[in-house]
């Protein structure tokens, strides 16, 4: 199996099974346990299928509440749901219409790269954003200690996601190259959306400025993480300070988390 696994969905592109990873001390992240994604309101009933047999047992939908309630999951049968936002508003703008987003970027070329920094940074500060993580990472504890897999989703599955993944990779001990090239894997499985959502701005006559704007709200850049990591170096110190006193993770929830979710080297 290729490392991460990405799942056979016909309508789910960015939805990967992270076992098969290993830590900096040889272990390995089990397969059919952690799963990152994207929106599933798009699901088919045969990926609805696929994720029940699977083995998902629950959903951690990291979307704003208004995202939740107008396009709402397709769930697996039988799988706990559970709403746990980030924000209480799309901060990241992908849920928005070409409508909105030429009112709002229709001039500088740099605002959706700007707004990305931005949301990154409030992705580690705001109050909303740390509840949320920590939920996350009760919720990753709480599982069953063998079997099940929990997924967890936003929009894209690019940035909420992506920085939940972050956290919890690093608490499982994978290296941070690894956890770089994770994040960053996102934007070759989202080349196909996010070059329709391009040419529907072309087809629209739109301004090169809202162009390049889309194209930076539409992808994972190193700078986005490293303007979340760097907040975190100047407000909490290093990231596992920060995990251990702003998300709650201290060395027993690590100790726990690591043996409910990896396993010997083979």
């Amino acid at each position: 199996m290729s490392v991460p696994y990405v799942l056979p969905l016909e309508q789910g592109p960015n939805y990967r099974d992270l076992g098969g990873y290993r830590t900096a001390d040889g272990r390995v992240i089990k397969s059919h346990r952690l799963i990152r994604a994207a929106r599933m309101n798009e699901l088919t009933e045969q990926d609805q299928k696929f994720l029940t047999s699977y083995g998902v047992t629950t959903v951690v939908d990291l979307r704003s509440p208004r995202e939740a309630h107008e396009w709402p999951d397709r769930l697996p049968t039988g799988a706990a749901y559970e709403l746990n936002p980030v924000f209480p508003t799309d901060e990241t703008q992908v849920s928005k219409s070409i409508i909105e987003l030429r009112r709002m970027y229709d001039k500088d070329p740099l605002a959706g790269f700007l707004n990305m920094v931005t949301t990154y940074r409030d992705m580690v500060t705001r109050g909303s954003a740390q509840r949320a993580f920590r939920r996350f990472f009760t919720l990753l504890a709480a599982q069953d200690a063998t079997s099940g897999a929990v997924l967890w989703h936003c929009t894209s599955g690019k940035d909420r996601t992506g920085m939940a993944t972050v956290f919890l990779l690093t608490v499982l001990g994978v290296p941070a190259e690894t956890i770089r090239a994770d994040y960053l894997l996102s934007n070759s499985l989202l080349r196909e959306k996010r070059h329709e959502r391009l040419e529907a701005l072309r087809a629209t006559n739109s301004s090169a400025a809202l162009i390049a704007t889309n194209r930076s709200l539409a992808s994972v850049r190193n700078e986005y993480l490293d303007a979340a990591l760097v907040q975190i170096q100047t407000d909490y110190g290093s990231l596992m300070d920060y995990l251990t006193n702003q998300l709650g993770v201290d060395a027993a929830m690590r100790a726990q988390l690591q043996r409910q979710y990896l396993s010997d080297a083979q």
